[in-house]
């Protein structure tokens, strides 16, 4: 007895001292630097805590002047961030699309009070009255997303399980179908209420209006009179940009890039530099931007924020800010400006942790009104998943392996599942709030598990059951579920 509780006291400081060299990395940013050195300062000085950030690129915009820079790595392998550097930009992209609109409304194209149906009859459905100007501005009554169904939000659970696109196969009918059957909200409509399907029925309307596809519209009445020559809209792999930031949670887990067509006008593959959104910032800021009138503040969301089409006006404290944000899996983005003072910012992040704060705190907006950066999901959520699926597994098989009415398949499942959850946690939990010392013993806990049931081995039955086979499929299927829970967070 004493000889095999040594032998796992041995085995399980093995386990942790080799999972030290396992553990999580949490990401940091990193010392690289490139562009206005000033502006390296001072973005460096408005990180107050650089770890959960990989690399940041932003533009700061002064009496007309911008400035760039790029601040850590812009991937995995160490390649510095530069200004020129292509980040995912997601909702930034509604104020693209808001901006078209007031854009087609000074050309006489369309008018803001229109119906959809005005602008694109082959809506059939109860939203074809919603007028453009609602869909800009939230308004429209229309849910975040479209109705999909049970198998709608299945894809879209898997693809924040897996790290994959939610978004994938919708294109523009799609869209246009969530149109017809989605049935405006009475008593949201003419309330700001957030939503991803309105805008990507704007953009997708003023598009069939002029004829072409939206990605074309943009470029040709906002991208390319602004010399926004870097942002495009990934609708494939393919169209992706060369030398672009890789995206990731802050825990230091890669996502894959989110492409397609149907939200493109809400912000599903538009891709876009510090530098670019420097120009648009520039131009919107002083009034020559087409469509700068879309930032002009119409409704109330709230006692402090307003919003335009696209654009959300909110103070914090003596400051009054024009803004919009942008969140996709791996990657989050800011533009904001201040018409007092003349300057506007832009801060874009290759992993899942907020970068308002920085760009508030680059607009001189006091410490205490700028705040901290909002989690993607609740810290809870994220700090739960690291130390349930560390010790979970580890427990769970000690407790099997003391028991005893026991068989070698119950055994094998039990100690396959104990390191499955190992690298759940690795993978899936939030190392940027849990310390990550508490992996290391979550290994050791399992490897002692492991170690206290092999010498039990070779006197258990292979099946212990009154029906064998039932047995077997429960614990065959405990195992395949296994498997492909590791290999969906694998990369």
């Amino acid at each position: 007895m004493r000889r095999t509780t040594a032998t796992t006291i041995v085995v399980a400081l093995a386990a942790g001292l080799t999972g030290i060299a396992l553990m999580p990395r949490v990401t940091r940013l990193s010392a690289h630097a490139t562009g206005d050195a000033d502006l390296v300062a001072a973005a460096r000085a408005a990180v107050r805590d650089p770890s959960g950030h990989r690399g940041l690129a932003v533009a700061l915009v002064e009496n007309g002047r911008i400035r760039t820079a790029g601040l850590g790595d812009r991937d995995l392998t160490g390649g510095p961030v530069e200004p020129g550097t292509s980040f995912e930009i997601g909702s930034v992209t509604k104020v693209l699309t808001g901006m078209l609109l007031a854009d087609q409304a000074a050309a006489g194209v369309v008018h803001p009070d229109d119906p959809l149906v005005a602008t694109w009859p082959t809506v059939t459905g109860p939203a074809r009255d919603v007028t453009l100007a609602e869909l800009a501005s939230h308004r429209a009554g229309l849910p975040r997303l479209a109705p999909g169904g049970i198998l709608g939000w299945a894809r879209i659970l898997w693809s924040n399980f897996s790290g994959g696109n939610p978004y994938a196969g919708q294109d523009t009918d799609a869209t246009r179908s969530a149109a017809d059957r989605v049935t405006p909200d009475d008593d949201k409509r003419g309330e700001v209420h957030y939503s991803n399907l309105g805008p990507s029925v704007l953009g997708h309307a003023l598009a069939a209006k002029a004829g072409v596809a939206y990605a074309d519209l943009l470029r040709a009445r906002l991208l390319q009179p602004l010399g926004m020559n870097a942002t495009v809209i990934a609708t494939r792999a393919d169209d992706l940009p060369t030398g672009r930031a890789e995206g990731g949670r802050a825990a230091g887990r890669p996502l894959d890039t989110w492409s397609g067509v149907g939200y493109a006008p809400a912000g599903v593959g538009p891709w876009s530099t510090a530098e670019d959104l420097g120009r648009l910032a520039a131009a919107t800021l002083a009034g020559t931007a087409p469509g700068a009138d879309a930032a002009t503040a119409r409704f109330r969301r709230d006692a402090d924020t307003r919003i335009g089409y696209g654009w959300f006006t909110t103070r914090h404290g003596n400051h009054e800010v024009v803004w919009h944000n942008g969140a996709t899996g791996g990657f989050r983005s800011y533009v904001g400006f201040e018409r007092a003072t003349g300057r506007a910012v832009v801060v874009l992040g290759n992993t899942d942790r907020g970068v308002e704060p920085i760009g508030l705190r680059l607009l001189g907006v006091p410490e205490q009104e700028a705040g901290e950066a909002a989690a993607a999901t609740s810290v809870w959520i994220g700090a739960g998943l690291a130390v349930a699926f560390t010790f979970l597994g580890g427990l769970s098989l000690l407790g099997t392996a003391r028991r005893r009415e026991l068989d070698r398949v119950t055994l094998a499942a039990a100690v396959v599942w104990a390191f499955a959850y190992l690298g759940l946690a690795h993978r899936m939990g939030d190392w940027s709030v849990v310390p990550v010392w508490l992996w290391p013993l979550g290994a050791g806990l399992s490897a002692a598990g492991a170690a206290l049931a092999m010498p039990r081995w070779s006197a258990l039955p292979v099946v212990d059951a009154l029906v064998p086979w039932r047995r077997l499929l429960s614990v065959g299927s405990s195992l395949l579920a296994a498997v492909l829970a590791v290999a969906a967070v694998s990369d």
